[in-house]
């Protein structure tokens, strides 16, 4: 039995809400192929007609609706499950999120969003095995190949079924939210919000529609897969700059600008003013977001293009932190560092709500001094055993403080290293380090407890696609961030013990953060995005919070590379060719491109859509960046490009 379809219309300047059933507007529906399957889903062609004697304006929706009892919404980038509708919403930081009934602000019992706020123009439903849902263009262009207006995507959930919607012209509703504490109330339709058709017109509009059963919900990515090749668009390219080039690039910068001699350390944002003078926000860091994630990639960098005062700055801060930063109370690592004092209070802590130790932090910081440690035995033949001495202890800490499900904590107590807050991703970087220390040194005492905390991950997180908690400033929002430790934990684990599980449950996390990653370019309609050809394609979405593009999941090229080398995936090769290619095109190629800065400079920041456009130009005009040099982002982008990816470009060139 085939999907059923309703339509709906809503009119321009008409207080009314969706109408189904209008004799101004005829809808036809014509079923072309497929079985709803994947690889071949039902393919049908919907033709809208104005059968009135005036022009129609407003937004015509489609809604795919099936009885449901527990349905889980993934809408990429923007919807996961139910965005944590099930858990308590009065926090500060508020994000979209999906319950029965009528819920409050920031809950609803259904969205409509426009459709450049989705990674993959695609909205699907998991029930008890049975995945349905469509694909369908998130904009469309006029017959000149012009940008015309954009499509919506949406979802609801009544008493008993489940929908997803397609809009042509579009919403935001009930809420649009461009950041946590910017959220606008829809006010009704807009011109900018609507399609035209003339008397007498018909216009058409496709969809893919599938409907099968799927063992779990894992299996919603062999939609993504094909949503992906029927959509892919390649980053932009720009002569001359490849993968070297933005080494050179983007380190040099970092190098050059960020650096704070008297400190000791990088700064946190750098602006550059029209007189050459520059403006530092220092936020010192252990790690994320101005710590070893910029100082680790910086020696990289240094180390494959010969730059001593790269490689120089970067040891000079691990060098500090594992001479200053651990708290022998607790025995781990302080967080953050201020005025030289090192402390829990970086500038998330306010933002938390217990304080003390972050997995997050700490267990990134064992992971970057284990990969420096591996990357100067390898490349230069020097070794830090002082580094391992320091990482050692850290990590029996994490393994002393897991919880009975071997999760590790998202808190720590800054007073003995205890156990202090769980339910979240961020633990994942305490495993992430644990299996690479294993890999290093061969020595497999955690291994068995290890495979049970990446069971659990897998378990509570990843197999249900819904990740939360990595990110201290979100309220434990999903997010891709989570993952990125967690295919780095399992990558070391499967070259430890092969064994085949490992590897799917790589290429399941893999293929979460690809849902955020978006594979077409959205047509960005602000300044300066807009006006220098950026592309949207290979980057990936911060989090159901934080709608922005910011370049993290760069930092895990290797780990696609890895997976590739193991087993032949075109489509895992794909995806991270798009995530270097975006790297390469999305940083100053030449002096002010985004409107501030000199070459190399990069923000962590770019607007796809409506989403965190906050940032302003002098005159008032809203931009769709940051205009500061941010070297944690700059830093991301060096890693996926100066690690493991480098040796395989060398090959390939002999």
């Amino acid at each position: 039995m085939k999907p059923i379809l309703k339509y709906y219309t809503k009119k321009y300047n008409a207080d009314s809400e969706y109408v189904c059933g209008n004799d101004d507007i005829r809808f036809e529906e014509k079923w072309l192929e497929g079985n709803g399957k994947p690889s071949s889903p039902y393919r049908v062609r919907i033709t809208i007609t104005n059968n009135s004697d005036e022009v129609w304006m407003g937004v015509v929706k489609c809604d795919l609706v099936c009885e449901a009892n527990n349905p889980r919404f993934y809408m990429p980038g923007f919807m996961y499950g139910r965005n944590r509708g099930e858990s308590p919403i009065d926090v500060p930081r508020k994000y979209p999120r999906i319950r029965q009934g009528m819920p409050s602000l920031p809950a609803s019992d259904y969205w409509l969003v426009r459709g450049d706020r989705l990674a993959m123009p695609v909205s699907l439903v998991y029930d008890k095995g049975h995945i349905y849902g469509f694909d369908a263009k998130p904009y469309y262009n006029n017959e000149k190949g012009a940008f015309a207006y954009y499509a919506g995507y949406g979802c609801s959930w009544e008493e008993e079924a489940a929908a997803v919607s397609y809009t042509l012209g579009y919403e935001n509703a009930p809420w649009l939210f461009v950041q946590s504490t910017t959220i606008y109330e829809n006010t009704g339709l807009k011109e900018e919000n609507c399609i035209v058709i003339e008397c007498g017109e018909a216009i058409t509009a496709e969809m893919n529609i599938y409907d099968y059963q799927g063992e779990n919900e894992t299996d919603i990515h062999k939609v993504f897969r094909n949503v992906y090749s029927l959509y892919h668009e390649e980053p932009r390219k720009i002569e001359g700059f490849d993968y070297v080039t933005a080494t050179k690039d983007i380190a040099g910068a970092i190098s050059e600008n960020s650096w704070l001699s008297e400190d000791n350390m990088y700064s946190g944002f750098v602006w550059i003013h029209e007189d050459g003078s520059r403006t530092y926000n220092k936020l010192g860091s252990l790690s994320w977001t101005n710590g070893l994630s910029v100082a680790v990639p910086m020696l990289m960098a240094g180390v494959r293009t010969d730059n001593e005062k790269m490689i120089s700055q970067a040891i000079t801060f691990i060098n500090r932190v594992v001479a200053e930063s651990m708290n022998a109370d607790s025995g781990l690592p302080y967080d953050a560092i201020n005025d030289g004092k090192w402390s829990v209070h970086g500038w998330w802590f306010n933002n938390m709500h217990t304080g003390g130790h972050s997995a997050y932090l700490a267990g990134q910081a064992m992971y970057y001094i284990m990969k420096a440690y591996c990357f100067e035995k390898n490349n230069r033949s020097i070794i830090h055993d002082d580094w391992l001495e320091y990482v050692k202890p850290v990590l029996e800490v994490f393994e002393r403080n897991k919880n009975s499900a071997k999760e590790y904590p998202f808190v720590f107590s800054e007073e003995d290293g205890s156990g202090l807050e769980y339910d979240s991703m961020s633990g994942a970087w305490c495993l992430a380090a644990v299996s690479y220390y294993m890999y290093l040194t061969g020595d497999l005492k955690y291994i068995d407890g290890v495979l049970e905390s990446e069971q659990h991950y897998y378990d509570k997180f990843v197999r249900k696609s819904e990740c939360y908690g990595a990110p201290l400033d979100t309220d434990k929002a999903i997010d891709s961030e989570g993952i990125l430790a967690y295919v780095r934990a399992v990558r070391y684990l499967h070259m430890i013990r092969k064994e085949e599980y490992l590897l799917k449950h790589l290429k399941d996390g893999l293929e979460y953060e690809f849902t955020f990653k978006f594979c077409y370019n959205s047509p960005v309609k602000v300044p300066p995005l807009s006006d220098i050809g950026w592309s949207s394609c290979g980057g990936s979405v911060t989090s159901t919070a934080n709608p922005h593009i910011h370049p993290m999941s760069s930092t895990v090229v290797d780990e696609m590379l890895y997976y590739y080398q193991q087993t032949g995936d075109e489509y895992v090769l794909s995806r991270m060719k798009d995530t270097v290619e975006w790297g390469c095109q999305t940083y100053n190629t030449y002096d002010g491109e985004y409107g501030y800065g000199l070459r190399g400079f990069m923000s962590e920041r770019f607007c796809y859509s409506e989403g965190l456009v906050v940032e302003k130009y002098p005159d008032g005009r809203y931009a769709s960046t940051w205009f500061a040099l941010m070297p944690w982002a700059g830093a991301s982008i060096v890693e996926g490009l100066t690690g493991d990816y480098w040796e395989y470009k060398n090959e390939q060139k002999k």
